[in-house]
């Protein structure tokens, strides 16, 4: 990996390192409430950044098919339901398998590569090489960090940047 793909990898480790540290210790019922009036909980989050993660990286930059979502219900609103049955402890491992696919897709991708699937893209935006992808995902996960730092707080108080 070059020394920029490092460095930006490093930093989207970071944002990935907040997301699981703002959630940690965080009860069950906890995870799965919702306190916003758009009604996601932290789960769901959870969820929708593991699929960002196969989407971006395996998809996107690695050429994975696109019907691994239709396959797993993922389509649509479906990466933001969680039922019953996905427990904390397979959400949280699945993030962390999807971070680890797509850390070696990145040792092996150069930053100046195209995105190994340009026949289908998420609306009219054009990607013109994978570092555009890493810095997008430093961008949405660095965002949704931030959704979980005041859903955290309002749940019990803990702040991960204190003031």
């Amino acid at each position: 990996m070059s020394d920029e793909a490092t460095v930006l990898v490093g930093l989207l480790d970071g944002q990935r390192s907040h997301v699981l540290g703002i959630l940690e210790g965080l009860s069950n019922d906890d995870l799965r409430r919702s306190v916003l009036p758009s009604g996601w909980n932290c789960l769901a989050m959870l969820k929708h950044l593991s699929v960002d993660e196969h989407y971006w990286f395996r998809c996107i930059v690695d050429g994975e098919p696109l019907s691994y979502f239709a396959e797993h219900g993922l389509e649509g609103t479906g990466e933001w339901i969680v039922s019953v049955d996905e427990t904390p402890e397979s959400l949280f491992d699945r993030y962390r398998e999807e971070i680890t696919a797509s850390n070696a897709i990145m040792a092996r991708t150069s930053l100046d590569a195209p995105p190994g699937r340009r026949d289908e893209w998420w609306g009219e935006w054009k990607i013109p090489d994978v570092r555009t992808i890493v810095l997008h995902m430093i961008e949405e996960t660095s965002c949704h960090a931030g959704h979980l730092d005041v859903v955290r707080e309002l749940l019990d108080g803990r702040q991960w940047v204190v003031r």
